[in-house]
């Protein structure tokens, strides 16, 4: 989702509720696969990218430490209760200022573009309807203590119309809690801090959320060996959220670290074990993994709570949660790629079973987009991403290093 600062002069400002408030988001959707064979793994996933979803921030602030910090992350939009301030903060920063007047707001040219409207109990909740809308935006103010349900039951029943809905959030917290209601989400929020952490912290959470604009770059990686080493401790990853087919996690073993590879979720059905769509069996103990920030952790580092990052064979990626962790000792077999645009060579240690697979490109004459290890030959081709630095404490840095 991309980050936008709402402004009342906007050339698209909307004049009533009366169309589409919150767009559904678009997923990756997956597309039912063919019974796996031993040889194969048959499956499909959608090439559409997902829909950017733009976010309302309006900050509400009385320091200005708070009001530079948000100008310098793209947020201009300021709400003030006195004019006098406004027209100072004004002087000095580019802003866009709106000034509260009871329950309404006014633009600088005393044109009113919001509405306020508290909600601390089920009736008042009730009297936020579309139908009762007649400007543009509308804030609303929980109280009494209930946020999650208020804010869910909000955004059913905007969803279909025209214009802003924002929350008002007195931290960073709140305001997640705003921004995933339903999934959706409500349009925006407005923070109403006087502390600098908590506009770091929102302007972080978008930025690791920032999923219509980040694909990441795969490249091909053609097998080079294949072989069964012996037994070691292998990490089970369980998530909080579904995977799809073509998706997985990027790991790669810590030596040849510059090569990430592709590793499926245990998707998809078959003869001898139920789906495990939240799992993907994604190495040994020592391996890296591709978490949110440009960073990597070790497979045996990841705890409940986690965030980590999923990826489709396209590149596409979104964040998931950690649900817990499964280590346990099984049979291992070495599997080495080279990159096919050059000399550098990729490892990777996974467990020797047909539910463990490398995701390939789906493109070519077989169809085909994932590869059981087990079935997994000289020649075939998977996807990697390269990396291009070494990692201290899984940060990239440039520096002298040798793998082996």
């Amino acid at each position: 989702m991309a980050v936008s600062s709402s402004s009342s002069g906007s050339a698209n400002a909307l004049a009533c509720f009366h169309a589409s408030l919150l767009a559904p988001q678009t997923r990756r959707t997956a597309v039912a696969s063919a019974s796996p064979r031993r040889d194969s793994v048959r499956m499909r996933a959608s090439t559409a990218a997902p829909v950017e979803l733009k976010k309302t921030v309006w900050v509400w602030t009385e320091n200005r430490q708070v009001m530079k910090a948000a100008v310098e992350r793209g947020w201009s939009t300021f709400l003030f209760g006195s004019k006098d301030l406004g027209e100072d903060w004004s002087s000095t920063a580019r802003i866009n200022p709106l000034f509260i007047d009871g329950p309404e707001i006014f633009d600088g040219e005393n044109q009113k573009v919001a509405e306020i409207s508290q909600v601390s109990s089920p009736r008042e909740l009730e009297l936020v309807q579309p139908d009762n809308v007649e400007v543009k935006n509308i804030v609303i103010d929980f109280r009494g203590g209930w946020q999650v349900i208020p804010a869910e039951n909000i955004v059913a029943a905007f969803q279909g119309c025209r214009g802003t809905v924002l929350a008002v959030s007195t931290n960073s917290t709140e305001a997640q809690v705003f921004l995933e209601a339903l999934e959706q989400g409500l349009d925006g929020v407005v923070l109403k801090v006087d502390e600098m952490d908590d506009i770091i912290k929102l302007k972080d959470y978008f930025d690791r959320r920032n999923e219509a604009k980040s694909q990441l770059p795969l490249t091909k990686a053609t097998v080079s060996k294949v072989e069964v080493v012996g037994m070691g401790d292998r990490v089970c990853v369980d998530l909080c959220s579904m995977m799809r087919p073509g998706e997985g996690l990027l790991v790669c073993v810590g030596s040849y670290a510059r090569g990430m590879f592709l590793v499926h979720s245990e998707c998809l059905e078959t003869n001898y074990i139920a789906s495990r769509p939240f799992r993907v069996n994604a190495g040994p103990v020592h391996a890296y993994v591709t978490v949110p920030g440009g960073k990597t952790s070790y497979l045996s580092e990841l705890r409940s709570g986690k965030e980590i990052i999923v990826v489709d064979q396209h590149g596409l990626w979104r964040t998931a949660i950690v649900g817990r962790v499964k280590i346990e000792s099984r049979p291992l077999v070495l599997v080495e790629a080279k990159d096919n645009s050059g000399d550098d060579t990729y490892s990777i240690f996974l467990q020797n079973a047909e539910t463990v697979a490398l995701i390939t490109d789906d493109t070519g004459s077989s169809g085909r987009t994932a590869i059981p290890v087990t079935s997994l030959t000289v020649g075939d081709e998977v996807l990697v991403r390269k990396q291009g630095g070494a990692r201290h404490t899984g940060i990239e840095i440039q520096e002298f290093i040798v793998e082996k």
